[in-house]
């Protein structure tokens, strides 16, 4: 399938969700997904520095800045199948760029049609104008195809939060039982996590996505007084917005972008290592879909392993470097810098590729997630009734005083743990207490449904809250 360079802006959406196929990357395999490794190949890229030449010219002759009549051969030249990718990222590495190499390639292309247009391509532009607007193009897509994914994982979540409500489970704190819970406001944790972040890059996004046409220094010198006008013109061609200036050194958008997808990934990690920790064969409260190939161990037939949440938190742990990279990049010298944004394509697509990946694969765990509602509850009475401690302990305090009530509890959690026993029976046998309580206040100490204090409300409040994008 053939991508058109030719757009009246790049929207190349509708061909990456149509499901490239994936290049052959061993080394790449765990580190992104086949639509979003299509996103960041050699064609997508090339077609658009490709969109960003195809749109100057356009732009420049609506102005008058150079004869309309060049446009059509720009535009037939300007066509990624024609160019050879292995060859320009050779020369790329001679130039520092790989718009360079392009741009001489698509001049040799459109002279070898017309020779009086060659002198009209890349008009006013610098090289860092072609690759800065090219990934803009680029994160475009990405934000399309991202927003999908997370509107399916937040309806995902949000059906999984209402099916629990009421499932009571444990809740742990330092890895230890902590006081009953319940799976739906879990989940809703992580609902409410994902909105913020969707909202965060959407935000990141909108801020980003301007197109970068300032010339050799930034001023825009070699249009004369026509620069901004063939700006705006540029912008509207390959639909993007045009900023107050160009922006060569002033990476601040990309980098809050990138800081929104470090924290994005960050929060989805979060969620695997709870899901993968529940999966633990001790707990065995949830399990990952399974299917043929997938959670397998190459010698031990009876596992399934949580490969999902495994591929999840694998990205959780290189984006934060990634996103360190992106930044310490950003200390770049005077109008135009060395090093800094030449360091950034491949640093960008790592970040994106790398959430894309998690965002999809907490998809597919999150859908197909096996509950299991009554191992849950035999995780509670495995405790013999000690998760209940606390509850106890506030109650005695009404009676006691809470020191007098803390140690009284203390010593029955210590006798119920060494001798095995049921915490509410060695409670009810100690004398400080049937001094003060009678049978019928003891036996509220066995259910976990009456300790779960504000646990619906606050699992409403989280479903309820929608995602916010900015205005504008």
């Amino acid at each position: 399938m053939q991508v058109s360079s030719r757009l009246s802006a790049v929207r190349l959406t509708d061909y990456y969700l149509g499901g490239a196929a994936m290049p052959s990357r061993i080394v790449e395999s765990l580190t992104t997904t086949p639509v979003m490794s299509e996103l960041f190949s050699d064609q997508s890229v090339l077609t658009a520095m490709l969109a960003f030449e195809v749109g100057l010219a356009r732009a420049e002759a609506g102005l008058g800045v150079i004869p309309a009549s060049v446009v059509g051969v720009i535009e037939e030249a300007g066509r990624a199948e024609l160019y050879n990718a292995d060859a320009l990222a050779a020369d790329s590495l001679r130039s520092g760029t790989a718009s360079i190499p392009l741009v001489k390639a698509l001049t040799e292309r459109v002279r070898a049609i017309d020779p009086s247009a060659a002198g009209f391509v890349h008009w006013g532009a610098t090289s860092q104008d072609v690759t800065d607007t090219a990934i803009v193009l680029v994160l475009r897509t990405a934000r399309d195809i991202l927003h999908a994914d997370l509107t399916r994982l937040e309806s995902a979540l949000y059906r999984l939060s209402e099916q629990h409500a009421g499932t009571v489970m444990l809740g742990r704190t330092l890895l230890q039982a902590a006081l009953p819970t319940t799976f739906g406001l879990k989940v809703a944790g992580w609902l409410g996590a994902v909105r913020r972040n969707h909202a965060r890059l959407h935000a990141g996004f909108e801020e980003a996505i301007v197109v970068q046409l300032g010339g050799a220094a930034g001023t825009l010198a070699s249009l004369g007084n026509q620069g901004i006008a063939v700006g705006h013109a540029l912008a509207r061609e390959l639909g993007l917005r045009y900023p107050e200036a160009p922006w060569h050194t002033h990476r601040d958008r990309l980098a809050t972008l990138m800081c929104a997808f470090g924290v994005m990934t960050g929060s989805l990690g979060k969620m695997a290592r709870d899901i993968s920790l529940l999966a633990q064969n001790e707990l065995a409260e949830v399990t990952e879909p399974a299917g043929h190939g997938r959670g397998g161990s190459s010698t031990m037939p009876h596992k399934q392993n949580p490969v999902g949440c495994a591929l999840t938190l694998a990205a959780a742990f290189r984006v934060p470097g990634l996103v360190a990279t992106f930044l310490s990049g950003m200390v770049q010298e005077h109008e135009r810098a060395v090093g800094g944004w030449q360091a950034e394509w491949s640093t960008i697509g790592a970040i994106v590729q790398a959430t894309g990946l998690a965002i999809s694969t907490m998809v597919e765990v999150t859908e197909g997630l096996h509950v299991n509602i009554a191992r849950m509850r035999e995780n509670i009475d495995a405790t013999r009734g000690t998760v209940f401690a606390e509850q106890a302990m506030m109650l005695l305090a009404e009676k006691l005083g809470r020191d007098v009530a803390y140690k009284t509890v203390e010593e029955a959690v210590r006798e119920s743990i060494i001798a095995r026993r049921d915490f509410v029976d060695v409670l009810a046998g100690m004398t400080e207490v049937t001094g003060v309580w009678d049978t019928s206040l003891l036996k509220t100490l066995r259910s976990p449904e009456g300790y779960l204090g504000m646990a619906e409300d606050l699992r409403r409040n989280l479903v309820s809250e929608k995602r916010r994008e900015p205005s504008g």
